[in-house]
């Protein structure tokens, strides 16, 4: 059986460990080295990893195929413009025929079902580059990034401000697995959906929800925010109106820990979930979280393909 990277629910604690700590191997042994050049103890010689994007992207399309490069292997991309996937042709045959081509697929998915029904009928790994539900490469980089700035995962708390997303979702998922604690600060009508929250308690994790943002920032270790208006959401005004109040600023910060630290995925927009002041200032981590996601898909990558 393929072993697919799908969600942070289903790996576990211990496999998540090894594929952090082999993201700041990889990363560390890059220092010096051009970009373009293969790694030292690169893995692949000829083996592919196909990218398939339902969604525009600029640092998971980037990312992944620079990260085939270094491994030495290469990719290929595809929008959901260059082919049939779920139009002409259906996902379940869409996977068989790409595991006769390919190594791996790496999908950036409108659906959640789409990227499971892939896996469940693809013969090769299978990599989830973002869905409407989850998001899981983009935590392991921005646990990559807390790491290296010498945080403690299971010392740390964290504190999400803004939309209960897919972003929001794998850091839930991750709270379970990594033992950091969790605050959701998030508008009534924009809390994380279904049973994720209790499902992950269950498990352990210590997660609190608290409707004021600078409550929720008191004392903090982190501070994570995301658009709130993205790809595909056709009532920004209504969300703008509704998230008043949920801006990641200064105030903010400054509720937060000494130190604290501030994460975004990207892209940002200044002025609405985070001010220019908080995300280009000396607190910020999210230039060195955006390289992160190549260091740690690379780290995934790796996994899924047992290297």
């Amino acid at each position: 059986m393929p072993k697919h990277f799908l969600s942070l629910a289903d790996i576990d604690a211990s496999e998540l460990r090894i594929i952090l700590d082999e993201a700041r191997r990889i990363k560390s042994a890059r220092v010096g080295r051009p970009k373009g050049h293969v790694d030292k103890d690169a893995p692949f010689s000829g083996e592919t990893l196909a990218l398939i994007f339902e969604k525009s992207s600029t640092r998971t399309r980037f990312s992944f195929d620079m990260a085939m490069r270094q491994l030495g292997g290469s990719a290929i991309t595809a929008t959901h413009s260059d082919m049939q996937l779920g139009r002409g042709e259906s996902v379940e045959d869409t996977a068989k025929v790409l595991s006769r081509f390919v190594d791996g697929i790496m999908l950036r998915a409108n659906r959640h079902e789409t990227l499971t029904t892939l896996a469940r009928h693809s013969a090769v790994p299978v990599i989830n580059g973002l869905t409407d539900y989850n998001h899981p490469c983009q935590i392991m980089a921005d646990l990559q990034t807390l790491e290296e700035r010498g945080g403690d995962l299971s010392d740390m708390t964290l504190t999400w401000v803004g939309d209960g997303n897919n972003v929001a979702v794998s850091f839930i998922n991750g709270a379970a697995k990594l033992g950091y604690k969790l605050r959701m600060s998030t508008p009534p009508d924009y809390a994380v959906q279904g049973q994720v929250i209790e499902v992950a308690r269950s498990e352990g994790a210590k997660i609190d929800l608290i409707t004021d943002p600078l409550t929720a920032c008191e004392n903090t270790d982190v501070v994570i925010a995301d658009t709130f208006v993205s790809m595909g959401h056709e009532d920004a005004d209504k969300r703008l109106s509704d998230f008043t109040g949920y801006q990641v600023n200064e105030a903010v910060m400054k509720a937060a820990a000494k130190g604290a630290i501030f994460l975004h995925c990207l892209p940002a927009h200044r002025g609405q979930e985070v001010s220019a002041a908080v995300i280009d200032g000396p607190q910020s981590a999210v230039f060195d979280e955006a390289e992160n996601r190549l260091h740690a898909q690379k780290a995934i990558i790796r996994w899924c393909f047992k290297v």
